[in-house]
């Protein structure tokens, strides 16, 4: 086991994690803080970091180094970006951070910081042509991705902190004041060519974008708290951004979604998001919580564990992680999982579920029993909660709900799992009946190696002309697995409509 922490050092705030990282490659966030600097706002004429930039700066720096001393960590990886980049002192700064703290702290190039921002995007959400944003502070990366591949990227020197600064836009927006907002994004933002990607959705990093997401979810009264991954139209953003160029900074405060520590600034940053989406024609965006920071983990994991920096199937790859991190029985789980999806290919043809439910069945059944780090009574329910809570990757929110509802359904299903659950009312009749199937199919698996020592030498399944046909090999009478798939005959005829018919051969 090992600690990392990660500083990144803003134009806007500065935030320290510390993460547990394991030889498996399982890992957890076990600390999170967060300062509001605001260098991009304490610069002289000269365009130097003043005293009180460099006092808040070391301040924090020491309070960061203080936590990193409490959890002992092992590494620790700091980085300053636009702020510190484009100030005329700002190695003088990293210096005194080096010596008052003894953090080595690495002013990274636009390039570099767009190229990370693009590592914690493309291996979190699933896309193949995008169009990243990451907008901070002091300035704005650019990213297009296309098929997975990051093909261009610049940093402009636009961000919500320097142009609220610049501009003056503390309180409500006026005609002039607006006008003066387009055109300095304007002139930035139309120095890039390959901007007009046509028709690809927009990824926001930041804080913007998630302020935008969590005014968005409020507006729609959002089943979930997850930002990650949160898809809005740009259409209704628009609208989000005319109502906020109306608002006192007053008003703002007192609005669902918004914190007041970015009232000020959210109406320049959701201006830079305004012109990019005008530029690109984008008609979706999507918020990403994952950036900079964990670009800067997932190329250290990739060192360490020897594997690919960008990973090529984001849900299996999160799904392992969260296997070796809570799992009780790793074998036994990818047994299950095995002959879950044995099961879902074989009998398609009466279960009829749509293919696009596989890869949510494969991490419902590697999965579904980590609710025993809770309690082994009732641990179904216990999966599928921690399921539904989990950092799963590659997949958005609703399959993640499916996954969960599978694996608490495995034992049997019961609605009343959902009875507080405000998604319910998104789940159809037909999507329950589907992953009441899914359950089954994990409920079978586990029958299958119920005794979790890997009895059975081979076991194949097909359709026969009276039933589901399964087939049993194994050097004895499998007499324990055999009594539990009898209990779920009845189960399988309602779900299935038809007969199990389990054949043993030696």
């Amino acid at each position: 086991m090992e600690r990392i922490a990660i500083i990144d050092v803003g134009s806007n705030s500065a935030r320290l994690i510390i993460t547990e990282t394991y030889n498996t490659g399982a890992y957890n966030m076990v600390y999170s803080q967060k300062e509001a600097l605001r260098l991009a706002q304490k610069l002289d004429k000269k365009g130097a970091l003043t005293p009180q930039a460099f006092t808040d700066t070391l301040d924090c720096m020491h309070n960061f180094a203080s936590m990193c001393k409490l959890y002992k960590t092992q590494r620790i990886f700091a980085v300053g970006t636009a702020a510190m980049r484009n100030a005329t002192n700002g190695a003088e700064l990293a210096d005194a951070i080096r010596q008052k703290t003894g953090i080595k702290l690495q002013v990274i190039s636009g390039k570099t910081e767009a190229y990370m921002s693009y590592l914690g995007v493309i291996n979190t959400i699933p896309v193949k042509d995008a169009l990243i944003f990451d907008l901070g502070g002091g300035s704005t990366e650019l990213i297009l991705v296309r098929n997975r591949k990051l093909v261009e990227s610049i940093s402009l020197p636009i961000g919500c902190v320097n142009l609220t600064t610049n501009l003056k836009l503390k309180n409500k927006l006026s005609p002039q004041g607006a006008l003066k907002l387009k055109k300095a994004i304007a002139a930035q933002v139309n120095k890039v060519p390959w901007l007009k990607a046509g028709n690809i959705p927009l990824i926001g990093v930041g804080g913007t974008i998630r302020t935008l997401g969590k005014i968005d979810q409020k507006r729609v009264k959002y089943y979930t708290p997850k930002l990650h991954n949160y898809q809005f139209a740009v259409r209704d953003f628009k609208a989000t951004y005319k109502y906020l160029q109306g608002t006192t900074l007053a008003e703002r405060k007192q609005m669902g979604g918004l914190a007041v520590d970015r009232a000020d600034i959210i109406i320049a940053g959701a201006a830079i998001v305004n012109a990019l989406a005008d530029k690109t024609k984008a008609k979706r965006l999507i918020v990403s919580g994952c950036g900079l920071r964990e670009g800067i983990f997932d190329e250290y994991r990739s060192r360490t564990l020897k594997r690919p920096v960008i990973t090529k199937d984001i849900l299996a790859t999160s799904t392992d992680d969260l296997l070796h991190l809570y799992s009780t029985d790793i074998e036994h789980s990818t047994l299950v999982s095995d002959y879950a999806l044995m099961l879902f290919d074989a009998w398609r043809d009466i279960h009829n579920i749509d293919a696009s439910l596989r890869p949510i069945l494969r991490t419902a059944a590697l999965l579904h029993d980590v609710g025993i780090r809770i309690n082994y009574y009732s641990h179904a329910r216990h999966s599928g909660y921690m399921i539904e809570n989990s950092v799963l990757f590659g997949v958005d929110h609703i399959k993640i709900v499916y996954a969960a509802i599978m694996a608490a359904w495995h034992n049997g299903v019961s609605r009343s799992y959902m009875r507080s659950k405000q998604y319910k009312v998104l789940l159809s009749e037909v999507v329950l009946a589907d992953l009441a199937k899914c359950a089954l199919m994990i409920a079978i698996g586990e029958a299958l190696d119920y005794t979790q020592s890997s009895h059975l030498t081979k076991v194949t399944a097909r359709l026969g002309k009276t039933g589901a046909i399964l087939n049993i090999t194994a050097p004895s009478t499998p007499s324990i697995e055999l009594h539990q798939l009898k209990i779920l005959e009845k189960w399988f005829m309602k779900a299935m409509g038809v007969p199990l018919i389990v054949k043993v051969h030696k």
